[in-house]
Formats: structure tokens, sequence, C-alpha cells
């Protein structure tokens, strides 16, 4: 029987405090099913994506462990093993365990690149209980003698799907190859493609399996709407989007690449705004600094790439702007995740060129419902709304058109940055504000409506 609260878990009296502190007394599903398994000493393959409540889900099992089994681990090794493919999952993951194991003594390091080697090594030199590492820099540290995995009693390999899309899957088959052959393993992806399911076999012994249906659907206290236009009248669109948010909230814009994250910072507080880049080229104590100014409310305006932006949570964020269409359906999910948090409200734009809209459909036809069109914009590219409301892809009109880049005209036709007749294309705050949360199609037909 699936444990209904966590009172029902057989958890340590501590770690129930700790829950409760934080008012915490449902297990989500991949808790309620995952935490008896792994009190049973089993390994476990777990099929969730983020935001389902994993870290908990093997964190309190651990904690359970090393309270029931104190003991101290090897020179240079530890107790538990967390691998994990970026620096923010990691201080994520090793927060969480300091917050449920409050009551618990256990010692954790984070070991991962960005930072000095030094403190890492001189923390490790007695053994930690907890180890939450990224693969790269852990490697480092064992080929240079100061990390030894052979005392890992329980290993959690984390967000295996992103692991391997950031290339570390021979990294991660070094690790699993210096670990003991006696420990219990935990697997956690988002997926199980066939070099995943690979993986799993080789690390895990007759497992248990826990499959979360993934998330469908978007978050429904998030104002959605996405905006057709020529990707060379992104930025344009983006500046009248940051003006009429001035005062409203914090704002996280995603860009696709590191390069692009840059560039666009540079242009964007050239024209009077301020923002700072996440991503994957700036050092741990830069990224620290940043998502330190954002969630004090000091810095107005984020610009991340996706791998970056996971783990970041800040409650105050109203909107998020997509500035390039991601090219996996489920990064849109977790993008938006970052506004309407709690009880709060949040806005998402997402700015689609012909490009990428087959990305976008992807989008749709994962979150099974048709956005909004905002018509409320000088740009507005009328021909590829027109072969999105028929549910034709822009390339196949590419094709059938002779080559005109998604079957139309730059910026719908007189609409457009030079053409007459829109008096839209005002610089007042008030319009501008207007034009930011203003008029929208229903999102399959040409008709409009007004919020």
């Amino acid at each position: 029987m699936i444990p209904t609260t966590f009172e029902e878990l057989a958890l340590a009296a501590p770690l129930k405090r700790a829950l409760a502190e934080q008012n915490y007394t449902t297990p989500s599903p991949i808790q309620a099913q995952s935490i008896p398994i792994l009190l049973e000493g089993r390994d476990l393959l777990g099929i969730a994506q983020t935001g389902t409540g994993k870290t908990a889900a093997f964190s309190l099992p651990i904690l359970n462990a090393l309270h029931q089994e104190s003991k101290h681990p090897q020179r240079r090794s530890a107790r538990v093993l967390v691998l994990t493919p970026t620096r923010e999952l990691a201080s994520q993951i090793s927060q969480s365990f300091e917050t449920y194991g409050k009551g618990i003594r256990f010692s954790k390091t984070l070991i991962f690149g960005g930072v000095g080697k030094n403190p890492q090594i001189r923390a490790m030199k007695n053994g930690v209980d907890v180890l939450v590492a990224c693969p790269g820099r852990l490697l480092d540290h064992m080929n240079e003698g100061d990390v030894d995995l052979s005392g890992v009693e329980f290993f959690v390999l984390d967000e295996v799907d992103r692991m391997l899309d950031m290339g570390f899957l021979r990294d991660v088959k070094k690790i699993v190859a210096a670990l003991p052959a006696k420990k219990q393993s935990l697997f956690f992806s988002a997926t199980l493609a066939p070099s995943i399911k690979d993986l799993a076999n080789r690390i895990l012994h007759e497992p248990a399996h826990v499959s979360i249906e993934p998330k469908r659907t978007t978050a429904e206290k998030v104002d959605q709407r996405v905006c057709f236009l020529d990707k060379d009248h992104k930025k344009e669109l983006l500046l009248q989007h940051l003006e009429a948010q001035r005062g409203h909230g914090l704002t996280i814009i995603f860009s696709r690449t590191k390069h692009g994250a840059n560039k666009l910072c540079k242009s964007i507080n050239s024209a009077g705004f301020e923002s700072e880049a996440i991503h994957g080229n700036r050092s741990q104590p830069q990224r620290e600094r940043t998502l330190e100014k954002f969630k004090a409310g000091r810095l107005p305006i984020l610009v991340a790439t996706d791998v970056a932006a996971r783990g970041v949570d800040v409650k105050d964020v109203t909107l998020v702007i997509n500035l390039d269409i991601p090219n996996e359906a489920e990064a849109y999910v977790h993008r938006i995740g970052r506004t309407g948090r709690a009880d709060a409200s949040g806005s998402a734009v997402s700015y689609c060129s012909p490009e990428e809209h087959e990305f976008y459909m992807d989008i749709e036809k994962l979150i099974k419902k048709k956005l909004p069109v905002d018509l409320d914009h000088p740009y507005h590219h009328e021909e590829l709304a027109e072969l999105h409301s028929r549910g034709l892809k822009a390339r196949e009109s590419t094709r059938d058109n002779g080559g005109n880049k998604g079957g139309g005209r730059r910026g719908g036709g007189g609409r457009g940055r030079n053409g007459g007749g829109s008096s839209r294309n005002n610089s007042s705050r008030n319009n501008t504000q207007s034009q930011a949360r203003g008029r929208v199609s229903d999102g399959s037909t040409g008709r409009r409506r007004r919020r």
C-alpha cells in the first residue's frame, strides 16, 4: 500500500521532525513509491522529471541509513556519492541534505568546477559522509589521488539524460568503474533512451522500477502567449517587453547558447537595462553572486541558458521570455515554471521565428493546447501565424513556396518596423506596457480578443 503521509514512512524521528518544520506532510508520487523501496536497501531505477521531488525521495532514505549506522568514513572517500550534471543542481541537492538532516550528525561536501581545488582536497582528506559532485572535477580529483571511491555505500546518479546530453558519459563510466561492487545504487532520468538503459543495466542490480508520468501541462497561473516574428526583430520586441516590465517584478530571459546569452546582456544593458547572464562558462562564484543579486531583487533581469537555469528557484519572477524556442519541448515546461510559483501568478512569452516553428509545434503537442498568439506588436508575422493555425510547418511551406521563408513577408506585410498603419510602435511607457500585456488572438484562428 502506497503511503499517503510522511508519518506512515519508516523514517527516523529527526527526519520526520525536519519534514514537519518544512510543513511537508504528503509525499509526492515519486517519494511515496521510492522511499519504502530504498528503505529496504534495493537498487532503484526512477524515471521522473525535475521538480517531482526526486531529491527528497533519495536523500531521506540515505539520511535514515546514516542515522541508523553511524561510522567514520574512509580517508579521502565518502559513504554516499551523489553525481549530478550541473553546479547549481549539486548545490541544491547539498542544501536539501542539510535541510532534511538537520537533526542528524553527518558531514558533507561539494565537488564541482569553477572554484579552487584546495578546499575540496582538504574537505575530503579525512573523508565525508555525503559527497555531491559533478563528473569532470570529481574525475580530476580521482586521477590526482585526492579522492578514493572505494568506501562508497550509496551511489546516486541523478539527471542521467542531462548528464549524457552534456557529454559526460565517458566520465560517468570511469567513475562507476571505481566504485565498489557492493553498494546501493539509485538511477534517475527523465527519459530511458537506449544509451541510458544500457548504462542503467551496468550499474543496477535487480532494481525496482518507479516511473512518474512527465508533466504534460504547464502551470495554470502562468499567462502564456507566443509572438510570431522574424528573428531579426526579436531584440526590438524584447526591449519593448522589458520597458513594459519595469517595476513589475523580476524577468528571466532564456537564450539557447552561452555566446547568445553574453551578447544579449551587452545589447540590453546598452539600451539602459540592468542584466547579467548565468551559463556554463561563468565561474561558480560569479554564478552564485549573480543569483544572489537576482533573488534579492537587486538585479531585475537574468539571462540564462537551460542548463544553468536548472535549480533556479526565485519566487518573485513575474515574466519569462523565451527569446529562443527550446529544441526540446520539455525544456519549455521547465522554463516557464520559473514564474507563477507557489500562489503567485506570472507571464511567459515566446518569440517564434520561421526557423523555430517546428520546435514550437512540438511544445504545443506536449502541453496539449494551442497558446494565444500576441498580435499587439509591430513585428507580427501574419503568414507564419496563418501557417500555424492551419497546422502546417514553416519548413514545408518554404518548399511549397519556392524558398520564401515562412511563406510570407517580413513583419506581416506593412505591420513591420518600417510598415505604415501601426500606431502601436509608440515609445511612451503606457503604450508599450499595453503592447506587452495587450491584445492576443485565441490561438487557433485570426480572431482577436482583449484580455
